[in-house]
């Protein structure tokens, strides 16, 4: 599509109307940066909240810390809030703010390049070009759902359906069903959906430390009380304090094999069955993959109607589904809880520079970023939630605002000083890299001895953070103007 005369020209891009895109939008607007638009592929914003609507979704942060600091919220139902209530959270923040007024919806970005000549991006979606100065991925890495190529699963003859693409018009009642995958939705749908079908069959490839959550209902007293001044805000920092203690963990492993023992108890006192319990009993350092909190779920795998397969799924035939094991099961309909693209973002498959060459094809031996918010070869360019960004300890309401801050600061000087241009130097990035991988080296995700998504194919840790949030948030504070290339602008920008 070619460019029209009167194509505007935004300061600001930004892709995906989730939590990222819209705090950041938000505090767009507050830092006088009215110029900008949102561009989501969906109808509807809300990013993975949005998507996920698996019967038992929810959050396993407490609700008090996700949420967006400038926004809290007082009234949450329950002390870890489920999808619904923190979806329409969402909403009503956008709403608050009139965010929505800058969301351009059904706009899939297909390719986003970058202009050298024009100093510009060029973002093309199915039906549009934008062009803009800046633009800023918010896609997020829990959108994409992983389909796994499993010999047969294209041909099975019952119904087939993803977790993050919950088929609500199929009723599950008196059905034999598969769940594919026992991770952080799997915990949260199997005692869903166990009272419903007729028997339920996991195939379960790794077993998952799963600790007691300390969830219930709000009482309205507790609720009056957060509604006083500096309450909500001295309650939420104490949370944030707490999760920061328990983070020292993933950074010395040895912490946290203490903590194991709580997931231990939990094991031991709701699976009396000792067949059952070996299966489902890790032989990993707990942290090593993300950590799940649940009281329902151990309790539904003891029910006459669930048997669990310690095994991968091998091949489909007809309805007939076999594991790596040779173990056997017919069912009518099989669930995927396999998860999504986490070190491969399909993003990356849409942004190039300005030769043609793909974001995919610069990470081709591993994600890399600068402080997991700038990358070389993309001048004017952010990530959020970008590499090495991953935490496994608090909320992602933290990494957001912390980049959020080093975006907006990376535009104000771009404002005072008239700059055109900005990218991070190439030796910038390599020295931050050294720096952490080296210090994940000791992490639980490094030595604990699994595999999750914090290691990509080639075995590279690109996505855990090495430090604390409190060290995150010191990094992510100011632009450091002397880690980039710099270009005035010959003309007045932003």
């Amino acid at each position: 599509m070619t460019q029209q005369a009167n194509t505007p020209i935004y300061d600001v891009l930004i892709v995906g109307a989730g939590i990222s895109g819209i705090g950041l939008g938000i505090r767009l607007r507050e830092a006088g940066f009215g110029n900008f638009v949102i561009l989501e592929k969906a109808a509807d914003l809300g990013g993975t909240w949005r998507d996920n609507t698996y019967p038992g979704c929810a959050c396993d942060v407490p609700s008090a810390l996700y949420s967006y600091s400038f926004a809290q919220k007082p009234d949450w139902s329950r002390a870890f809030a489920g999808q619904a209530e923190i979806l329409d959270y969402v909403r009503d923040t956008a709403q608050r703010h009139t965010i929505p007024d800058y969301i351009r919806f059904n706009q899939a970005v297909e390719r986003a390049q970058w202009r050298e000549s024009k100093n510009l991006w060029e973002v093309q979606t199915g039906d549009r070009l934008y062009l803009a100065r800046t633009i800023v991925a918010c896609s997020g890495y829990l959108h994409e759902p992983i389909i796994p190529n499993i010999p047969g699963l294209k041909d099975f003859q019952g119904k087939l359906f993803h977790s993050s693409r919950w088929d609500h018009d199929h009723d599950l009642g008196g059905e034999r069903v598969a769940v594919i995958g026992t991770g952080a939705s799997a915990i949260q749908f199997v005692p869903e959906i166990q009272p419903k079908v007729k028997h339920l069959t996991l195939f379960q490839r790794t077993p998952q430390w799963v600790l007691p959550k300390p969830d219930h209902p709000i009482p309205k007293l507790e609720e009056n009380f957060f509604r006083l001044p500096f309450t909500l805000n001295a309650w939420r920092k104490t949370l944030y304090g707490g999760f920061e203690t328990f983070g020292i963990g993933f950074r010395k492993p040895a912490l946290l094999r203490q903590i194991q023992k709580l997931g231990e108890a939990h094991i031991r006192l709701a699976i009396k069955d000792p067949a059952l319990r070996d299966k489902l009993t890790p032989d990993y350092t707990l942290g090593c993959k993300r950590v799940l909190m649940s009281n329902q779920y151990y309790p539904a795998l003891n029910q006459g109607n669930v048997d669990v397969f310690a095994t991968g799924l091998q091949e489909v035939r007809g309805n007939t589904l076999v594991g790596q094991d040779g173990s056997e099961c017919e069912v009518d309909t099989i669930i995927l809880g396999t998860g999504f693209f986490v070190t491969e973002p399909p993003i990356a498959d849409h942004i190039f520079n300005d030769t043609g060459e793909s974001l995919s094809d610069m990470w081709q031996d591993g994600m890399q970023a600068y402080r997991g918010t700038t990358i070389a070869g993309l001048p004017n360019a952010f990530m959020v939630l970008g590499p090495n960004l991953g935490i496994g300890h608090n909320s992602a309401f933290i990494v957001i605002e912390a980049q959020i801050n080093y975006i907006l600061s990376t535009l104000h000087t771009m404002r005072e000083q008239q700059l055109s241009r900005v990218e991070v130097k190439a030796d910038s990035q390599r020295a931050y890299n050294r720096k952490v991988q080296k210090d994940l080296q000791g992490t639980v995700w490094n030595t604990g001895g699994c595999s999750s998504y914090y290691l990509d194919k080639n075995g590279f840790n690109s996505v855990g953070f090495p430090w604390s949030t409190l060290e995150m948030q010191r990094l992510l504070k100011d632009f450091d103007a002397g880690s980039y290339s710099l270009t005035p602008a010959s003309q007045p920008v932003f």
